[in-house]
């Protein structure tokens, strides 16, 4: 039965032990599998107990609990580092119904990362990996999605992660932002326009649902779209056909239809706003993304991403300076945090980002709120860092300046680990 799943797959016992693998399994990690005694929390997590003790839902617990198939996305350790990993579980039971132990199978996800890597989500924490798992979900069928969140939560990466992970991966992903359109744009673009159809259309145009075909097809903001084109897209969703714009013979388009928008679009179905039908077709599935204030624990890491990917030099965020980012609500989320890195990195003189080199609003909040109380010896240490990464001059200049005699700052500097420039 192992040998004939083409993904990774592994069959344990409750007692968490490894009794039979593939051979696929066994080339997803660097470890020594021994069967009858290697657990697989050794071989996925390089740990000592399960997952379920290190705050992660452990499918094999679920499975036991419930008596059913669970299905949960990890991160697991293999050769090429830290990767989320899609994992199916499934009990297995004898003749009489007793669980004989579980079959797990592995899908790899490699539209996302749990570290630096360029045109990929990227993250580790709970409700991360709770999106990814209904991302993997989404991808396998042809379903409509329409994922909602607030500005900035990343909905145009999470729609172009469903499409990589589908069996359209090969053919087009097509954008439409819909915000700003009135209908006769919005029509142009989606259906495209011929030659002499309206004051300006100087040539034929191909609509971009035509440029999907066989593809994906992106509505971006899809709230905006005018009640009159509204009208219009249920059609296309309903019949698959379409005319451009001033053409009398009906198109056909094969696509997958993904939505987002950061507005509640059931409230503008009551309010008048937006068609009930339309909405019903376009949320075939919902995703719902999560604010960043709700990934706190994946700040560093996206910090990291975004100085790895745009900037040359080894700059790094103080300890004091992460502290005011990470307590920060962000409510322009990924967008507004790789905009204050960039903001950070203009402003820094030096290697470190300081909280002052922070943008001025960021300051004022941590002044506000306060930040947690640090002894007077870090104060000093930390004060003392800085001016040994910047201070130009001799150190008996320095403890002149700092009214202490050179020899005291010569201590205080061998106390911490410190050293000037030029000393």
């Amino acid at each position: 039965m192992i040998d004939a799943v083409e993904k990774p797959a592994i069959f344990i016992t409750p007692d968490y032990r490894i009794q039979a693998v593939n051979q696929a399994y066994k080339d997803t990690y660097s470890q020594q599998i021994y069967t009858g005694s290697s657990h697989c929390y050794e071989i996925s997590h390089g740990a000592s107990e399960p997952c379920d003790r290190h705050g992660e839902d452990c499918p094999l617990l679920s499975c036991a609990q419930s008596g059913r198939t669970a299905r949960v996305v990890h991160v697991h350790q293999t050769p090429q580092g830290k990767q989320h990993c899609d994992i199916l579980m499934r009990p297995i039971r004898d003749e009489d119904g007793m669980t004989l132990g579980y079959l797990e199978i592995l899908d790899r996800i490699l539209y996302a990362s749990a570290e630096v890597a360029e045109h990929k989500m990227v993250g580790r924490t709970e409700c991360f990996n709770k999106l990814l798992n209904r991302i993997n979900r989404a991808a396998s069928s042809d379903i409509s999605v329409l994922l909602q969140g607030e500005t900035g939560t990343g909905k145009e990466l999470v729609a172009r992660s469903i499409h990589d992970a589908s069996e359209r991966h090969s053919k087009p992903f097509i954008i439409i932002e819909c915000a700003g359109l009135n209908d006769a744009l919005f029509e142009s673009e989606l259906f495209g326009h011929h030659k002499g159809a309206f004051t300006g259309a100087t040539h034929n145009k191909k609509g971009l649902v035509e440029e999907a075909d066989g593809g994906t097809l992106f509505l971006d903001e899809i709230g905006d779209v005018p009640l009159h084109s509204q009208v219009k897209l249920l059609r296309l969703l309903e019949t698959g056909t379409f005319r451009s714009v001033g053409g009398l013979q009906p198109k056909r388009s094969d696509f997958r239809l993904i939505c987002a928008t950061h507005k509640d679009l059931l409230q503008l179905v009551e309010a008048g706003e937006f068609r009930q039908d339309l909405y019903y077709r376009i949320a075939g599935l919902t995703l719902r993304l999560p604010p960043l204030r709700q990934r706190r624990d994946d700040i560093p890491l996206l910090i990291e991403q975004f100085l790895g990917t745009g900037y040359k030099g080894h700059k790094t965020f103080s300890a004091q300076a992460m502290q005011c980012i990470t307590a920060h609500d962000f409510p322009g989320n990924i967008r507004e945090l790789k905009n204050l890195v960039e903001q950070s990195v203009l402003m820094a003189n030096d290697d470190v980002i300081w909280p002052e080199d922070l943008p001025v609003a960021l300051q004022e909040r941590g002044e506000v709120q306060g930040t947690a109380i640090t002894s007077l010896q870090e104060h000093e240490q930390q004060y003392l860092t800085r001016l040994c990464q910047t201070y130009q001059g001799t150190p008996e200049e320095l403890a002149r300046q700092l009214g202490v005699s050179a020899r005291t700052l010569y201590r205080k500097l061998q106390k911490y680990g410190l050293k000037l420039n030029k000393s």
